[in-house]
């Protein structure tokens, strides 16, 4: 099979095919005389587990190391590392979940903040606006509409 009939047996382009073969994670594909590249059953395999390994979201070159493993054979070195990867990812996806949790209660302080009328005086050389002071505030961790030392006037 040539090069695009392997990309659409997989779903990706033939762009994708042509980086992973040139990057060393898809093995080089035999030439026809008339130097098409010549995928087999083997070839979309692979890189049918690669890119099923990326979308678990695991790194390009740990889905490529575990797919060459199993396609050369040592398929229990992909059996004992594969659990290891998935579990540094699980790890990793709880640490952004926790983040954008944080920074979602960040947002929403701040959305009503921005619903509040202004309750000071500007002050000089500080932010040009209502909103602008919200957001410094809110990224310096105080919050500069409800802080009493910035309070000028009612």
């Amino acid at each position: 099979m040539r090069i695009g009939e392997l990309a659409e047996a997989v779903g990706v382009s033939t762009d994708t095919v042509r980086f992973y073969e040139r990057s060393g994670w898809l093995p080089r594909a035999s030439r026809r005389d008339n130097t098409y590249r010549e995928y087999g059953p083997a070839d979309v395999e692979h890189l049918r587990l690669i890119i099923d390994l990326r979308r678990l979201d695991l790194p390009l070159e740990d889905a490529a190391r575990i797919a060459g493993w199993c396609h050369s054979g040592h398929c229990s070195d992909s059996t004992a590392e594969l659990p290891r990867m998935i579990e540094e990812r699980r790890v990793e996806i709880a640490d952004r979940i926790t983040g954008l949790q944080a920074l979602d209660a960040r947002l929403a302080g701040l959305l009503g903040h921005l619903g509040r009328p202004r309750r000071s005086l500007a002050v000089l050389d500080g932010p040009c606006c209502e909103a602008a002071d919200a957001v410094v505030g809110a990224v310096e961790g105080g919050c500069p509409c409800c802080s009493s030392s910035l309070v000028l006037a009612e």
